[in-house]
């Protein structure tokens, strides 16, 4: 029977898991068992959610803490019977976590789909491999950059750093989550703007960059403005995805007239993952669930910045988006907020060539402005690539060397 398997960190003073599991199970299903005549049970048993494991952990003084008195605490898992709901992400979280979100010491953690049931997702279109095609560039990982401070400046400003993060050799530049149609820098225009911009460098240095232009307004207008910019030559979408649902993602995705690769953006996620004990994990949030939804890159709070999620949050996000699946192509993991050339090692460490180094301070506020930014990361991961440390890659990259000098990672004799 195809179901999907919910797994739950749970909190509870009597730490009966037995009765919490079970409890869980009936509730979000059928509502009842026990006391149902035998004819009930028999009809209703194929809709009956059902405990799968229960797996209780040692107790914890600084859970107890945070409650204000002792809890114990276990992982559930729990299996629902894909009858009970339709094949989308609005019905299945609603089945999973609907009214249990409310419970306040109950987080989801994971979602298992049987294979029957992830087949009805579409995953990335383009995804990892598919970028790397329109790009042709394969052995190393990619470079982002972001506009920065284009809010009141007009159509040629926003030329003029679109033109300097591409002749830096970033691969990839995306609009600001909070750049929106206006009368400055309209959507279509910007679209048309950059194309013109892109084939010109492209022209000169034989470099390809892809810009992200930010897909905003009323939801039921996105898919013709989404299409409109396919039409204009656009390369890539950005969507706030959390700030529209993951359903409107999958249908941006699935739409053979959009056909661009998706940018998801965490914006608005913050309020759904950061505690501990309640909401739904880093991990699946922005990792799985992006993933099967159809975000072909997906950017997440990297672990270094000033709003760094934890380690092992942001490679298991990684993790998700990139493990070898059946049904969906990998998704491009980008690590964002507080990056600089000199963590450029570290994100090799902790991401794998499969990633991209995403930097926006770390490009526009190099010395030698946006340019030499740019230059400075694509001259660190060349060079990292070659199995070269930073110390020698800037004794023959003034832009790196530069960056070292400003935001560290120099060892200096």
């Amino acid at each position: 029977m195809s179901t999907i398997t919910a797994t739950y960190l749970v909190h509870d003073p009597k730490g009966n898991f037995e009765k919490k599991a079970e409890g869980i199970a009936l509730g979000l299903t059928v509502g009842s068992w026990t006391d149902l005549p035998d004819l009930q049970k028999e009809q209703l048993r194929n809709h009956k959610g059902h405990v799968v494991e229960i797996n209780e952990l040692p107790e914890d003084t600084r859970v107890n803490q945070y409650f204000g008195s002792s809890r114990k605490q276990a992982l559930l898992k729990i299996a629902y019977p894909a009858a009970n709901f339709t094949p989308d992400l609005p019905a299945i979280l609603t089945t999973v976590f609907g009214k249990l979100s409310l419970d306040g010491e109950v987080k989801l953690i994971n979602l298992d789909f049987s294979p029957e049931l992830a087949s009805a997702f579409p995953g990335p279109s383009f995804g990892i491999d598919g970028i790397r095609n329109q790009l042709g560039v394969f052995e190393r990982p990619l470079l982002m950059s972001i506009f920065k401070g284009v809010i009141g400046r007009d159509l040629q400003y926003f030329k003029n750093q679109l033109k300097e993060q591409a002749l830096g050799g970033v691969d990839l530049v995306k609009d600001d989550e909070i750049l929106f149609d206006n009368p400055l820098t309209p959507f279509e225009e910007r679209i048309t703007a950059a194309k013109e911009v892109l084939t010109a460098t492209e022209q000169e240095t034989g470099h390809k960059t892809l810009y992200a232009v930010n897909l905003t307004g009323r939801t039921y207008d996105l898919k013709d403005k989404a299409k409109k910019a396919a039409e204009l030559g656009a390369s890539a979408l950005l969507f706030n995805v959390f700030a529209y649902g993951l359903d409107v993602l999958q249908s941006l995705a699935e739409d053979p007239d959009i056909s661009l690769p998706i940018m998801a953006h965490p914006a608005v996620s913050g309020a759904i993952t950061p505690s501990e004990f309640y909401g739904i994990s880093n991990r699946l949030l922005l990792g799985k669930l992006l993933r099967l939804a159809g975000a072909d890159l997906v950017l997440f709070p990297s672990p270094y910045g000033s709003v760094a999620l934890r380690k092992e949050d942001a490679i298991g996000i990684a993790g998700e988006l990139t493990e070898k699946d059946a049904n969906w192509k990998g998704a491009f993991p980008v690590p964002s907020a507080g990056i600089h050339p000199g963590l450029t090692p570290l994100l090799l460490q902790d991401f794998g060539i499969e990633s991209i180094i995403n930097a926006g301070g770390g490009v526009h506020g190099h010395p030698g402005g946006a340019v030499d930014g740019g230059r400075a990361f694509r001259d660190a991961i060349d060079g990292l690539m070659l199995n070269k440390s930073l110390e020698q890659i800037s004794q023959e990259s003034k832009p790196l060397k530069e960056a070292l000098e400003l935001w560290g990672g120099l060892v200096k004799a």
